[in-house]
């Protein structure tokens, strides 16, 4: 259902393109009730969105600017925050003013139909695209269809653990996400079981190489470094190293029955490069049950999804 991806996806595309082409084709849009986006230019002082829809003004009254805004459940943020971004919605109607025709909008009504037709079609297991929005030191929140938010919680992100979901993740960044559950209607995701299992990420590395990862964690056993977002090694305790430097390592032992590798530290340094491309081991689809956990090994490690 390509009408109900994360809001920007369809601007720029030809179909989009053609809705937005004149009059006409926005009459069209109007009578087929379909989904559009164009860039919101202003937010007004009565926080009304202004649509420049390149044949003509469009306006978003704020009641008609997302879901809950009327009822006082949704902030008027998510109103400021939508100028100088695509935003996607159906055109109601037409009037005039002193400076000729305008369009009479409603995001909420795109919203509403993506609810409707989509996230409620939605099982725990499946695997959606979603766009990021903002980032919090608790978690990641996703655009997962029009607009509509969902949230990433930090310690779902991945495996390997971070201290801000900014080491995964940037604003505007195309992601994968697998629906985790509902709650009151709303869809909470999780992301770790997209990134692959300790074996997978394992068979990317081989004993004696010498390879870069991230350090997350200084401990006074060790320092556990990232090599993968979902996979980790230990080093020997260092007093010249902070989280987050990048550091060249050696990798003295893979352990998969322990789910363990072994590293020396080469050297460390400071990046401003964060890796935040992300390697996918699945991007489609549905899946009932993720292991993490090696054949071998006597730990499980696993989400189930119901």
């Amino acid at each position: 259902m390509t009408e109900y991806l994360p809001e920007g996806f369809l601007f720029g595309t030809a179909e989009n393109d053609s809705c937005l082409s004149s009059f006409a084709a926005l009459s069209d849009c109007r009578d087929n009730r379909r989904i559009v986006e164009a860039p919101c230019i202003i937010c007004d002082s009565r926080h009304n969105l202004v649509i420049d829809l390149g044949c003509m003004r469009g306006i978003i009254p704020r009641e008609e600017g997302a879901i809950g805004i009327a009822e006082g459940t949704t902030k008027d943020i998510a109103l400021i925050s939508r100028v100088n971004k695509p935003v996607c919605f159906v055109v109601k109607d037409f009037t005039k003013d002193e400076n000729g025709v305008i369009a009479v909008l409603s995001r909420r009504e795109a919203q509403l139909m993506c609810n409707e037709n989509y996230i409620k079609n939605l099982s725990a297991g499946d695997i959606i695209p979603s766009r990021v929005t903002h980032l919090e030191q608790f978690g990641c929140f996703v655009d997962i269809g029009c607009g509509i938010p969902s949230l990433i919680p930090i310690d779902l992100i991945s495996v390997s653990r971070i201290s801000h979901p900014s080491d995964r993740f940037y604003v505007g960044q195309d992601i994968r996400a697998v629906v985790k559950s509902f709650d009151s209607g709303r869809v909470c995701l999780s992301h770790k079981e997209l990134l692959g299992t300790w074996e997978q990420n394992a068979a990317l590395f081989e004993q004696g190489e010498t390879v870069t990862g991230i350090v997350r964690s200084v401990e006074d056993y060790g320092v556990f470094i990232e090599l993968a977002p979902n996979l980790a090694g230990l080093a020997e305790p260092r007093g010249d190293i902070a989280v987050n430097q990048h550091a060249s390592v050696y990798i003295k032992a893979i352990i998969p029955e322990k789910m363990k590798i072994k590293l020396i530290i080469v050297n460390s340094f400071d990046t401003t490069y964060h890796g935040n491309e992300l390697n996918y081991f699945i991007t489609s689809g549905h899946i009932d049950k993720w292991v993490y956990s090696c054949p071998s090994s006597s730990k499980l490690i696993q989400t189930v999804f119901d």
